[in-house]
Protein backbone atom coordinates (compact mmCIF):
# COMPACT_ATOMS: atom_id res chain seq x y z
CA UNK A 1 0.00 0.00 0.00
CA UNK A 2 2.82 2.39 0.88
CA UNK A 3 4.56 1.70 -2.43
CA UNK A 4 1.28 2.27 -4.30
CA UNK A 5 0.78 5.68 -2.60
CA UNK A 6 4.35 6.70 -3.38
CA UNK A 7 3.97 5.71 -7.03
CA UNK A 8 0.63 7.53 -7.33
CA UNK A 9 2.10 10.74 -5.87
CA UNK A 10 5.10 10.38 -8.19
CA UNK A 11 2.85 10.04 -11.24
CA UNK A 12 0.78 13.08 -10.22
CA UNK A 13 3.91 15.16 -9.61
CA UNK A 14 5.36 14.05 -12.97
CA UNK A 15 2.15 14.98 -14.84
CA UNK A 16 2.04 18.43 -13.19
CA UNK A 17 5.70 19.12 -14.00
CA UNK A 18 5.19 17.96 -17.59
CA UNK A 19 2.11 20.16 -17.99
CA UNK A 20 3.93 23.23 -16.61
CA UNK A 21 6.87 22.55 -18.94
CA UNK A 22 4.56 22.38 -21.98
CA UNK A 23 2.86 25.66 -20.96
CA UNK A 24 6.28 27.28 -20.52
CA UNK A 25 7.42 26.17 -24.00
CA UNK A 26 4.15 27.42 -25.57
CA UNK A 27 4.58 30.83 -23.86
CA UNK A 28 8.14 31.14 -25.13
CA UNK A 29 7.06 30.26 -28.70
CA UNK A 30 4.24 32.83 -28.61
CA UNK A 31 6.56 35.55 -27.32
CA UNK A 32 9.12 34.81 -30.01
CA UNK A 33 6.48 34.91 -32.75
CA UNK A 34 5.01 38.22 -31.70
CA UNK A 35 7.50 40.62 -30.22
CA UNK A 36 10.97 39.91 -31.58
CA UNK A 37 10.89 37.92 -34.84
CA UNK A 38 14.18 39.46 -35.92
CA UNK A 39 15.62 36.32 -37.44
CA UNK A 40 12.85 36.04 -40.03
CA UNK A 41 14.99 37.63 -42.70
CA UNK A 42 13.91 39.25 -45.93
CA UNK A 43 15.30 36.28 -47.82
CA UNK A 44 12.46 34.00 -46.74
CA UNK A 45 9.92 32.91 -49.38
CA UNK A 46 7.43 35.64 -48.38
CA UNK A 47 9.95 38.41 -48.93
CA UNK A 48 11.07 37.05 -52.27
CA UNK A 49 7.52 36.66 -53.48
CA UNK A 50 6.68 40.28 -52.78
CA UNK A 51 9.76 41.67 -54.50
CA UNK A 52 8.57 43.68 -57.52
CA UNK A 53 11.21 42.00 -59.71
CA UNK A 54 9.46 38.65 -59.15
CA UNK A 55 5.86 39.61 -58.69
CA UNK A 56 4.96 43.11 -59.96
CA UNK A 57 2.56 44.69 -57.52
CA UNK A 58 0.97 47.17 -59.89
CA UNK A 59 -0.01 47.48 -63.54
CA UNK A 60 -1.17 50.15 -65.92
CA UNK A 61 -4.87 49.71 -66.52
CA UNK A 62 -4.63 49.72 -70.31
CA UNK A 63 -7.92 47.97 -70.81
CA UNK A 64 -9.66 50.41 -68.48
CA UNK A 65 -8.08 53.49 -69.99
CA UNK A 66 -10.10 53.34 -73.23
CA UNK A 67 -13.35 53.02 -71.30
CA UNK A 68 -12.23 55.84 -69.03
CA UNK A 69 -11.67 58.06 -72.04
CA UNK A 70 -15.10 57.21 -73.45
CA UNK A 71 -16.72 57.96 -70.11
CA UNK A 72 -14.67 61.04 -69.33
CA UNK A 73 -17.66 63.36 -69.43
CA UNK A 74 -19.60 61.10 -67.06
CA UNK A 75 -16.59 60.84 -64.75
CA UNK A 76 -16.20 64.62 -64.54
CA UNK A 77 -19.90 64.92 -63.73
CA UNK A 78 -19.73 62.24 -61.04
CA UNK A 79 -16.66 63.79 -59.44
CA UNK A 80 -18.25 67.24 -59.55
CA UNK A 81 -21.37 65.87 -57.88
CA UNK A 82 -19.30 64.05 -55.27
CA UNK A 83 -17.35 67.21 -54.51
CA UNK A 84 -20.58 69.22 -54.23
CA UNK A 85 -22.05 66.67 -51.81
CA UNK A 86 -18.88 66.78 -49.74
CA UNK A 87 -18.85 70.59 -49.62
CA UNK A 88 -22.54 70.75 -48.62
CA UNK A 89 -22.03 68.07 -45.97
CA UNK A 90 -19.08 69.98 -44.51
CA UNK A 91 -20.96 73.29 -44.43
CA UNK A 92 -23.79 71.63 -42.55
CA UNK A 93 -21.48 70.27 -39.86
CA UNK A 94 -18.90 73.01 -39.34
CA UNK A 95 -20.38 73.97 -35.99
CA UNK A 96 -19.98 70.41 -34.71
CA UNK A 97 -16.35 70.43 -35.89
CA UNK A 98 -15.63 73.54 -33.83
CA UNK A 99 -16.96 71.69 -30.81
CA UNK A 100 -14.83 68.67 -31.71
CA UNK A 101 -11.74 70.88 -31.94
CA UNK A 102 -12.08 71.51 -28.23
CA UNK A 103 -12.43 67.80 -27.45
CA UNK A 104 -9.83 66.25 -29.79
CA UNK A 105 -6.09 66.18 -29.25
CA UNK A 106 -4.12 68.59 -31.36
CA UNK A 107 -2.70 67.08 -34.55
CA UNK A 108 0.92 65.99 -34.47
CA UNK A 109 2.44 66.86 -37.87
CA UNK A 110 5.41 64.61 -37.11
CA UNK A 111 3.09 61.57 -37.07
CA UNK A 112 2.44 60.49 -40.67
CA UNK A 113 -0.10 57.73 -41.41
CA UNK A 114 -0.51 55.69 -44.62
CA UNK A 115 -4.04 55.88 -46.05
CA UNK A 116 -5.74 53.99 -48.90
CA UNK A 117 -8.75 55.12 -50.97
CA UNK A 118 -8.99 52.04 -53.18
CA UNK A 119 -12.14 50.49 -51.64
CA UNK A 120 -15.50 50.41 -53.42
CA UNK A 121 -19.02 49.02 -53.09
CA UNK A 122 -22.09 48.79 -55.36
CA UNK A 123 -23.82 51.83 -53.86
CA UNK A 124 -21.05 54.27 -54.82
CA UNK A 125 -19.00 52.38 -57.41
CA UNK A 126 -21.43 49.98 -59.06
CA UNK A 127 -19.46 47.00 -57.74
CA UNK A 128 -17.16 45.90 -54.94
CA UNK A 129 -13.54 46.98 -55.29
CA UNK A 130 -10.71 45.52 -53.21
CA UNK A 131 -13.07 43.97 -50.64
CA UNK A 132 -13.42 41.15 -53.20
CA UNK A 133 -9.65 40.74 -53.38
CA UNK A 134 -8.49 37.49 -55.05
CA UNK A 135 -6.62 34.80 -53.14
CA UNK A 136 -3.04 35.14 -54.39
CA UNK A 137 -1.39 31.83 -55.31
CA UNK A 138 2.05 30.85 -54.03
CA UNK A 139 4.74 31.04 -56.72
CA UNK A 140 5.60 27.38 -56.15
CA UNK A 141 2.83 25.34 -57.90
CA UNK A 142 3.30 22.44 -55.48
CA UNK A 143 2.60 24.70 -52.50
CA UNK A 144 -0.13 26.63 -54.33
CA UNK A 145 -2.12 23.43 -54.89
CA UNK A 146 -2.52 23.02 -51.13
CA UNK A 147 -4.44 26.28 -50.71
CA UNK A 148 -7.83 27.60 -51.87
CA UNK A 149 -8.23 29.72 -54.99
CA UNK A 150 -10.78 32.26 -56.17
CA UNK A 151 -11.76 35.59 -54.66
CA UNK A 152 -13.75 36.96 -51.75
CA UNK A 153 -17.48 37.63 -51.93
CA UNK A 154 -18.48 40.80 -50.02
CA UNK A 155 -20.14 42.07 -47.95
CA UNK A 156 -19.98 39.07 -45.57
CA UNK A 157 -16.78 37.63 -47.01
CA UNK A 158 -14.07 40.27 -47.49
CA UNK A 159 -10.34 40.18 -48.26
CA UNK A 160 -9.26 40.87 -44.69
CA UNK A 161 -8.75 39.02 -41.41
CA UNK A 162 -10.46 41.82 -39.46
CA UNK A 163 -13.83 43.46 -40.23
CA UNK A 164 -14.25 47.26 -40.32
CA UNK A 165 -16.80 48.96 -38.11
CA UNK A 166 -17.95 50.87 -41.21
CA UNK A 167 -18.54 47.61 -43.13
CA UNK A 168 -17.40 47.06 -46.72
CA UNK A 169 -17.37 50.77 -47.41
CA UNK A 170 -16.63 52.86 -50.48
CA UNK A 171 -13.73 55.30 -50.32
CA UNK A 172 -15.94 57.69 -52.32
CA UNK A 173 -18.59 57.88 -49.60
CA UNK A 174 -18.31 61.35 -48.02
CA UNK A 175 -19.56 60.04 -44.67
CA UNK A 176 -16.79 57.42 -44.71
CA UNK A 177 -14.11 59.99 -45.58
CA UNK A 178 -15.33 62.20 -42.76
CA UNK A 179 -15.37 59.30 -40.30
CA UNK A 180 -11.79 58.45 -41.30
CA UNK A 181 -10.61 62.02 -40.81
CA UNK A 182 -12.26 62.16 -37.41
CA UNK A 183 -10.59 58.89 -36.39
CA UNK A 184 -7.15 60.01 -37.58
CA UNK A 185 -7.54 63.32 -35.79
CA UNK A 186 -8.66 61.57 -32.60
CA UNK A 187 -5.44 59.53 -32.81
CA UNK A 188 -3.45 62.78 -32.81
CA UNK A 189 -1.84 62.03 -36.16
CA UNK A 190 -1.24 65.08 -38.33
CA UNK A 191 -0.28 64.05 -41.86
CA UNK A 192 -2.14 61.64 -44.13
CA UNK A 193 0.19 59.82 -46.55
CA UNK A 194 -2.24 59.19 -49.39
CA UNK A 195 -1.62 56.23 -51.70
CA UNK A 196 -1.46 57.76 -55.20
CA UNK A 197 -1.30 56.67 -58.83
CA UNK A 198 -1.25 59.06 -61.79
CA UNK A 199 -4.63 59.77 -63.46
CA UNK A 200 -5.94 56.71 -65.30
CA UNK A 201 -3.74 54.28 -63.38
CA UNK A 202 -4.31 52.02 -60.39
CA UNK A 203 -3.14 48.85 -58.72
CA UNK A 204 -4.06 45.55 -60.40
CA UNK A 205 -7.16 45.08 -58.24
CA UNK A 206 -8.46 48.64 -58.19
CA UNK A 207 -9.68 51.66 -60.14
CA UNK A 208 -8.08 55.09 -60.62
CA UNK A 209 -8.52 57.29 -57.51
CA UNK A 210 -6.84 60.61 -58.36
CA UNK A 211 -10.30 62.18 -58.72
CA UNK A 212 -10.83 61.63 -54.99
CA UNK A 213 -7.87 63.77 -53.93
CA UNK A 214 -9.80 67.11 -53.80
CA UNK A 215 -12.44 65.58 -51.50
CA UNK A 216 -9.79 64.05 -49.23
CA UNK A 217 -8.02 67.41 -49.06
CA UNK A 218 -11.25 69.23 -48.18
CA UNK A 219 -12.15 66.85 -45.36
CA UNK A 220 -8.58 66.80 -44.08
CA UNK A 221 -8.63 70.59 -43.86
CA UNK A 222 -11.91 70.41 -41.96
CA UNK A 223 -10.10 68.43 -39.25
CA UNK A 224 -6.90 70.46 -39.44
CA UNK A 225 -4.99 67.55 -40.99
CA UNK A 226 -2.45 67.72 -43.83
CA UNK A 227 -2.07 65.47 -46.87
CA UNK A 228 1.08 64.27 -48.58
CA UNK A 229 1.45 61.65 -51.31
CA UNK A 230 2.67 58.04 -51.34
CA UNK A 231 3.65 57.56 -55.00
CA UNK A 232 3.03 53.93 -55.93
CA UNK A 233 5.14 51.91 -58.44
CA UNK A 234 3.08 52.31 -61.60
CA UNK A 235 4.26 50.88 -64.92
CA UNK A 236 7.28 52.63 -66.53
CA UNK A 237 7.91 54.93 -63.56
CA UNK A 238 11.21 56.76 -64.16
CA UNK A 239 12.83 60.18 -63.79
CA UNK A 240 10.79 61.77 -66.59
CA UNK A 241 7.39 60.45 -65.53
CA UNK A 242 8.14 61.32 -61.90
CA UNK A 243 8.98 64.90 -62.88
CA UNK A 244 5.59 65.18 -64.58
CA UNK A 245 3.85 63.51 -61.61
CA UNK A 246 5.34 65.94 -59.12
CA UNK A 247 4.55 68.91 -61.35
CA UNK A 248 0.97 67.68 -61.76
CA UNK A 249 0.45 67.20 -58.00
CA UNK A 250 1.92 70.57 -57.01
CA UNK A 251 0.16 72.50 -59.81
CA UNK A 252 -3.20 70.83 -59.12
CA UNK A 253 -3.20 70.48 -55.32
CA UNK A 254 -0.32 72.60 -54.01
CA UNK A 255 -2.45 75.66 -53.27
CA UNK A 256 -4.90 73.76 -51.07
CA UNK A 257 -4.58 74.66 -47.36
CA UNK A 258 -4.36 70.95 -46.45
CA UNK A 259 -1.41 70.29 -48.79
CA UNK A 260 1.53 69.31 -46.58
CA UNK A 261 4.82 71.17 -46.60
CA UNK A 262 7.67 70.27 -44.28
CA UNK A 263 9.91 72.89 -42.71
CA UNK A 264 13.54 71.91 -43.26
CA UNK A 265 16.49 72.71 -41.01
CA UNK A 266 17.34 75.59 -43.35
CA UNK A 267 13.87 77.07 -42.98
CA UNK A 268 12.51 76.07 -46.39
CA UNK A 269 8.92 74.84 -46.67
CA UNK A 270 8.88 71.94 -49.11
CA UNK A 271 6.31 69.33 -50.19
CA UNK A 272 7.14 65.75 -49.28
CA UNK A 273 6.73 62.61 -51.39
CA UNK A 274 7.09 59.03 -50.18
CA UNK A 275 8.19 56.77 -53.06
CA UNK A 276 7.13 53.15 -52.65
CA UNK A 277 9.40 50.45 -54.15
CA UNK A 278 11.93 53.13 -55.06
CA UNK A 279 14.70 50.51 -55.15
CA UNK A 280 13.23 49.00 -58.34
CA UNK A 281 14.71 51.97 -60.26
CA UNK A 282 18.50 52.21 -60.43
CA UNK A 283 20.23 55.11 -58.63
CA UNK A 284 21.49 56.64 -61.89
CA UNK A 285 17.90 57.20 -63.08
CA UNK A 286 16.86 58.75 -59.77
CA UNK A 287 19.97 60.96 -59.80
CA UNK A 288 18.78 62.51 -63.09
CA UNK A 289 15.79 63.84 -61.17
CA UNK A 290 17.06 64.32 -57.62
CA UNK A 291 20.57 65.77 -57.92
CA UNK A 292 21.41 69.34 -58.87
CA UNK A 293 23.47 68.24 -61.87
CA UNK A 294 20.90 65.70 -63.10
CA UNK A 295 19.62 65.94 -66.68
CA UNK A 296 16.01 66.01 -65.43
CA UNK A 297 16.78 67.82 -62.18
CA UNK A 298 13.89 69.05 -60.09
CA UNK A 299 16.21 70.73 -57.59
CA UNK A 300 16.02 74.50 -57.13
CA UNK A 301 12.88 74.65 -59.29
CA UNK A 302 9.31 75.53 -58.23
CA UNK A 303 8.73 71.77 -57.97
CA UNK A 304 11.57 70.95 -55.61
CA UNK A 305 10.48 68.75 -52.70
CA UNK A 306 11.62 66.24 -50.10
CA UNK A 307 11.71 62.73 -51.59
CA UNK A 308 11.64 59.78 -49.18
CA UNK A 309 12.76 56.37 -50.48
CA UNK A 310 11.75 52.94 -49.25
CA UNK A 311 14.58 51.05 -47.57
CA UNK A 312 14.19 47.27 -47.58
CA UNK A 313 17.70 45.78 -47.63
CA UNK A 314 20.74 47.26 -45.90
CA UNK A 315 22.52 47.95 -49.21
CA UNK A 316 19.64 50.23 -50.22
CA UNK A 317 20.91 52.95 -47.87
CA UNK A 318 23.90 53.56 -50.13
CA UNK A 319 21.71 53.54 -53.25
CA UNK A 320 19.33 56.03 -51.62
CA UNK A 321 22.21 58.37 -50.84
CA UNK A 322 23.64 58.10 -54.37
CA UNK A 323 20.20 58.65 -55.91
CA UNK A 324 19.77 62.08 -54.30
CA UNK A 325 16.83 61.19 -52.06
CA UNK A 326 16.28 63.30 -48.95
CA UNK A 327 15.48 60.45 -46.61
CA UNK A 328 14.25 56.90 -46.14
CA UNK A 329 11.30 55.08 -44.55
CA UNK A 330 10.78 51.40 -43.73
CA UNK A 331 7.01 50.91 -44.32
CA UNK A 332 6.57 47.22 -43.38
CA UNK A 333 4.79 46.53 -40.09
CA UNK A 334 6.44 43.11 -39.77
CA UNK A 335 9.37 43.25 -37.38
CA UNK A 336 12.02 40.94 -38.81
CA UNK A 337 10.58 40.74 -42.34
CA UNK A 338 13.21 43.02 -43.88
CA UNK A 339 16.38 44.72 -42.73
CA UNK A 340 14.59 48.06 -42.68
CA UNK A 341 11.54 46.83 -40.77
CA UNK A 342 13.62 45.11 -38.05
CA UNK A 343 13.55 47.34 -34.99
CA UNK A 344 17.07 46.48 -33.86
CA UNK A 345 18.50 47.97 -37.10
CA UNK A 346 16.93 51.39 -36.66
CA UNK A 347 19.75 52.83 -34.56
CA UNK A 348 22.39 52.11 -37.21
CA UNK A 349 20.11 53.40 -39.98
CA UNK A 350 19.51 56.61 -38.05
CA UNK A 351 23.26 57.03 -37.55
CA UNK A 352 23.85 56.54 -41.29
CA UNK A 353 21.18 59.12 -42.11
CA UNK A 354 22.57 61.63 -39.61
CA UNK A 355 26.06 61.34 -41.09
CA UNK A 356 24.75 61.80 -44.64
CA UNK A 357 22.22 64.59 -44.03
CA UNK A 358 19.23 62.31 -44.64
CA UNK A 359 15.94 61.94 -42.78
CA UNK A 360 15.21 58.59 -41.16
CA UNK A 361 11.48 57.86 -40.84
CA UNK A 362 10.81 54.51 -39.12
CA UNK A 363 7.42 52.93 -39.78
CA UNK A 364 5.53 51.40 -36.85
CA UNK A 365 2.52 49.12 -37.09
CA UNK A 366 0.05 47.33 -34.80
CA UNK A 367 0.71 43.85 -36.23
CA UNK A 368 0.52 41.96 -39.51
CA UNK A 369 -1.71 39.26 -40.96
CA UNK A 370 -2.52 38.76 -44.65
CA UNK A 371 -3.72 35.15 -44.77
CA UNK A 372 -7.08 36.31 -46.13
CA UNK A 373 -5.33 37.09 -49.43
CA UNK A 374 -2.11 35.04 -49.03
CA UNK A 375 -3.39 31.93 -47.22
CA UNK A 376 0.07 30.32 -47.35
CA UNK A 377 1.78 33.16 -45.49
CA UNK A 378 0.89 32.55 -41.84
CA UNK A 379 4.59 32.35 -40.87
CA UNK A 380 4.84 36.12 -41.33
CA UNK A 381 1.89 36.90 -39.08
CA UNK A 382 2.75 39.21 -36.20
CA UNK A 383 0.17 38.96 -33.43
CA UNK A 384 -1.05 42.22 -31.94
CA UNK A 385 -0.82 40.91 -28.36
CA UNK A 386 -3.62 43.27 -27.30
CA UNK A 387 -1.62 46.33 -28.38
CA UNK A 388 1.78 45.31 -26.97
CA UNK A 389 3.30 44.73 -30.42
CA UNK A 390 2.30 48.29 -31.44
CA UNK A 391 3.72 49.80 -28.28
CA UNK A 392 6.96 47.85 -28.71
CA UNK A 393 7.33 49.36 -32.19
CA UNK A 394 6.69 52.90 -30.91
CA UNK A 395 9.17 52.39 -28.10
CA UNK A 396 11.82 51.24 -30.58
CA UNK A 397 11.13 54.25 -32.82
CA UNK A 398 11.42 56.78 -30.00
CA UNK A 399 14.78 55.34 -28.98
CA UNK A 400 16.37 56.63 -32.21
CA UNK A 401 14.84 60.13 -31.85
CA UNK A 402 13.43 60.47 -35.36
CA UNK A 403 12.18 63.76 -36.76
CA UNK A 404 9.10 61.97 -38.13
CA UNK A 405 7.41 58.64 -37.33
CA UNK A 406 5.22 56.97 -39.96
CA UNK A 407 2.38 54.57 -39.15
CA UNK A 408 1.55 51.50 -41.26
CA UNK A 409 -1.37 51.91 -41.58
CA UNK A 410 -4.74 53.54 -41.10
CA UNK A 411 -6.67 51.15 -43.36
CA UNK A 412 -4.58 48.58 -45.22
CA UNK A 413 -7.09 45.87 -44.30
CA UNK A 414 -5.66 43.20 -46.63
CA UNK A 415 -2.43 43.03 -44.64
CA UNK A 416 -4.02 43.50 -41.22
CA UNK A 417 -2.00 46.61 -40.38
CA UNK A 418 -5.01 48.89 -39.90
CA UNK A 419 -5.67 50.97 -36.80
CA UNK A 420 -9.12 51.93 -38.10
CA UNK A 421 -11.99 50.74 -35.90
CA UNK A 422 -12.74 47.03 -36.28
CA UNK A 423 -15.61 45.00 -34.81
CA UNK A 424 -16.20 41.33 -33.98
CA UNK A 425 -17.99 39.45 -36.76
CA UNK A 426 -18.90 35.85 -37.49
CA UNK A 427 -20.49 34.81 -40.78
CA UNK A 428 -20.92 31.29 -42.06
CA UNK A 429 -17.59 29.54 -41.54
CA UNK A 430 -15.63 32.81 -41.28
CA UNK A 431 -14.75 34.22 -37.86
CA UNK A 432 -12.98 37.56 -38.14
CA UNK A 433 -10.32 38.70 -35.72
CA UNK A 434 -11.12 41.69 -33.52
CA UNK A 435 -9.61 44.00 -30.92
CA UNK A 436 -11.22 42.36 -27.86
CA UNK A 437 -10.97 42.63 -24.92
CA UNK A 438 -10.53 46.27 -25.94
CA UNK A 439 -12.95 48.59 -27.75
CA UNK A 440 -12.91 49.16 -31.54
CA UNK A 441 -10.95 52.40 -31.08
CA UNK A 442 -8.13 50.94 -28.97
CA UNK A 443 -5.41 51.47 -31.61
CA UNK A 444 -6.50 55.06 -32.16
CA UNK A 445 -6.15 55.61 -28.42
CA UNK A 446 -2.73 53.96 -28.34
CA UNK A 447 -1.59 56.16 -31.22
CA UNK A 448 -2.79 59.24 -29.38
CA UNK A 449 -0.97 58.10 -26.24
CA UNK A 450 2.32 57.68 -28.11
CA UNK A 451 1.84 60.91 -30.02
CA UNK A 452 1.73 62.76 -26.71
CA UNK A 453 4.71 60.78 -25.40
CA UNK A 454 6.66 61.59 -28.58
CA UNK A 455 5.85 65.29 -28.22
CA UNK A 456 7.11 65.37 -24.65
CA UNK A 457 10.27 63.44 -25.43
CA UNK A 458 10.97 65.58 -28.50
CA UNK A 459 10.93 68.66 -26.28
CA UNK A 460 13.67 67.03 -24.20
CA UNK A 461 15.71 66.14 -27.32
CA UNK A 462 15.65 69.74 -28.48
CA UNK A 463 16.77 71.19 -25.13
Amino acid sequence: ILNYDIMARFRRRTCIILLLFILFICSIMMALKTLRPDRAGFGDPFGLGLLPELQQRTVLLDSKQSSLNRAQGDTVTRVSNLHSIAVNTMKASMSSVKKLEEELSSPNYNFHIFYYTWYGNPQFDGKYIHWNHPLLPHWDPKIANNYPKGRHNPPEDIGANFYPELGSYSSKDPTVIEAHMKQMRSASTGVIVLSWYPPGMADENGEPTDDLVPVVLDYAHKYNLKVTFHIEPYKDRDDRSMYHNVKYIIDRYGSHPAFYRHKTSTGRLLPMFYVYDSYVTIPEIWANLLTVSGSQSIRNTPYDALFIALLVEERHKHDIHRSGFDGMYTYFATNGFSYGSSHHNWASLKAFCDSNNLMFIPSVGPGYIDTSIRPWNNHNTRNRVNGKYYETAFSAALLVRPEIISITSFNEWHEGTQIEKAVPKRTGQVVYLDYKPHKPNVYLELTQKWSEKYRKEQEQWLM
